[in-house]
This record gives C-alpha cells, structure tokens and sequence, in this order.
C-alpha cells in the first residue's frame, strides 16, 4: 500500500510540475512587430541601463539571466507612452527583457555589451527574417580583441555564459595579444584568416596609399575572404561550429571586429534568412562602435581612414563575388560552407 501511496504521490508531483510548467509565460513575439521600437542601452563605463521605446499607451518590462528564465510575475519597468526610462538591473550580468505593449510583444536586450576593454561586442540576436522570424538573443556573439578585457568583463561574460571562442587573427596577431578567456569557457578555435597578406599591404602602404587605392584593397580583401580556398576553409569549420550544440553560446572576433568578423557576421545571418539591407546595417554599426578606438590612427593617416572603417562597398564585393562563383548566396553557403540552413534556423531562430 506504501508503494502504491508513494507512486500516486509521484504522479501527482510530475502532472503539477508539467501544469505549472505548460501554465508558464513565454518570452516571445506576438502582435504587430515592435522591435524597432524599443532599445535596451547600456553605458559602457558607468554600466546603468535604460530603455528607449516608442509605443502609445502603456507598457511593461519583464527580465531574466535568460530569455526562458524571464520572470512574468514582478515587472522590472512600467510606463505610459515613449521616451528613455532608467532600469534597475544588475550590471555584472548579463539580463534578457520581454517588453509588452499595446500593440504587441517582443524579446530584447542590448545589443552592444557594456565590455570596458573593448568596443565592438555585440549580441548578433534580435535580427527579423524575411519570412518574419527572429535571431535568438544570447547565442552567438561578435566582437573585436579580447587581450584588454577588465575582470568585470570577463565576468560578465560568463555570465552569459560563453562556452567558445573562434578567433580569426592571424598567428601574428595571435601572439601580439593573447585572448583573455571568461571563466566559462571551454575552448578558443584559432581560425586565422590573413586573406593576400592584408597586413602587410597595409604596412607597405602607410603614408602612399591614397584613399581611392585603401578603398579598392579593402574590396579585394573581402572578395578574398569569399574566395581565397584557405579563407573560405576556416568559414567552413566556424560553421561546424556553429552547427554543434556543444559549441555555444559561441562569440567569433578578430582585431576589429568589422571585416573577418564582419564577413562571419553576415553569413551567419544570411544563413538565417536575415535580407542583405539588415545585414548591411549590422555591417555598418561598426563604424559607431569602433570610432573612439581608431579616432587618432585616422587623425594621423587621413588617407588610410578606409583601413579602419567599413563602407558598403566593401561587404558588397565579397556578397558580388559569391554570387559570380556560385549563382547565390545560400548555394555558397550550402555547397561549400556545409551550412545545413535547415538546422540552422531551428537552432539560431524563434
């Protein structure tokens, strides 16, 4: 009878646990699109945190250490109306948001992480598909060198927490400026990308480059990183990578973050049926985020600035070159790169 008791008991325990769990809220996307109307802002020296929204009427915030672990039942933020509202949140860690308005719902965070030694991270989440989907939060990540991280960064980081690191540095690079790891991470992939020796082009041309010529090395450069057998190789393992569950969250990076980085970047979200005018946008925030750490290098080389910047043109001809060789983008990235594009949008997509 005792058996008997304790299994019915058991029974009870499992179907309540399976209720309440099936009577949960979940963080999601419903009603009209909002998530152009609403931005998650961090400081990145002071680390205080804000919201940015554009709505009519009353909203409310929720958060969470995860977007499946956002709590519905006591609201970080209330307001009426549009405006840039401070929000009481934790700054060594990193908190996922489900913001909810008249009109509809949306998950959101910040997309460039507060990180104190350096300036082009970012959380490659939030993008819209196409077929209206939306790129996870908090699964992939971009971002320049990783050798000046602060210890609040790195904690910070593990937060998340970061499992790998792919680093496409040359082995120059490499050993000028070891990665400082998060402790939560298992592995760093050293996937070195030096598409024609850019480096020393770039070396040999200070002071007689002139800005038409800086323009057309940067293009041939990313049409290298499309073509180039050992640039495209080390595409193809960042892509097994991000296809093994084991590997992720994952962050990629290289110096600056802008051009290997940026190359990955749009891939990536090209893989994810992400249009080339979003891409191009994501591509394009880099010249925001890196402005203050190249600000006297371009002061000082005026006529070398497009070797620290991005310019449309230059994603362009990398995105031109793989439609030359391969008729379109998802065929390069299926028939070379291995991309199951399948798996990849039911892992990387809401």
């Amino acid at each position: 009878m005792k058996k008997a008791i304790i299994s019915v008991m058991t029974l009870v325990t499992i179907l309540h646990t399976a209720c309440n769990d099936s009577d949960k809220p979940k963080a999601g996307y419903t009603g009209q699109d909002i998530s152009n109307e609403v931005s998650i802002i961090r400081d990145k020296t002071a680390k205080t945190a804000s919201i940015q929204i554009y709505t009519e009427g009353q909203w409310t915030l929720y958060g969470g250490r995860s977007v499946e672990d956002i709590d519905f039942v006591q609201p970080i933020a209330q307001g009426i109306n549009s405006g840039t509202f401070a929000i009481d949140v934790p700054d060594s860690v990193r908190t996922y948001f489900q913001i909810e308005t008249n009109k509809g719902t949306a998950i959101v965070a910040d997309k460039h992480l507060p990180i104190k030694g350096g300036y082009n991270f970012r959380d490659m989440g939030g993008y819209k598909t196409t077929d209206n989907r939306f790129v996870k939060w908090g699964k992939v990540f971009r971002a320049d060198d990783l050798q000046n991280l602060t210890d609040a960064d790195l904690k910070y980081l593990a937060s998340i927490p970061l499992t790998s690191i792919v680093d496409f540095r040359s082995e120059e690079e490499i050993k000028a400026g070891e990665d400082k790891n998060p402790s939560s991470v298992k592995t760093n992939y050293a996937l070195s990308i030096n598409p024609g020796n850019l480096m020393e082009k770039v070396k040999g041309a200070v002071g007689k480059v002139t800005p038409e010529e800086a323009d057309r090395l940067m293009e041939d450069m990313n049409e290298l990183l499309v073509s180039n057998s050992k640039c495209v190789e080390q595409y193809k393992d960042f892509f097994a990578l991000l296809q093994n569950d084991n590997e992720t969250p994952l962050l990629f990076h290289c110096s600056a973050g802008k051009d290997r980085t940026g190359m990955g970047a749009a891939l990536f979200l090209a893989a994810l049926g992400v249009s080339e005018e979003t891409i191009m946008k994501d591509y394009m925030l880099s010249n925001m985020y890196l402005a203050n750490k190249y600000a006297k290098l371009k002061s000082e080389n005026p006529n070398m600035k497009s070797f620290f910047e991005v310019k449309p043109q230059f994603l362009e001809a990398g995105f031109k070159r793989i439609k030359a060789d391969h008729g379109s983008v998802e065929n390069f990235l299926t028939n070379v790169l291995d991309v199951d594009i399948n798996k990849m949008r039911e892992k990387y997509l809401y």
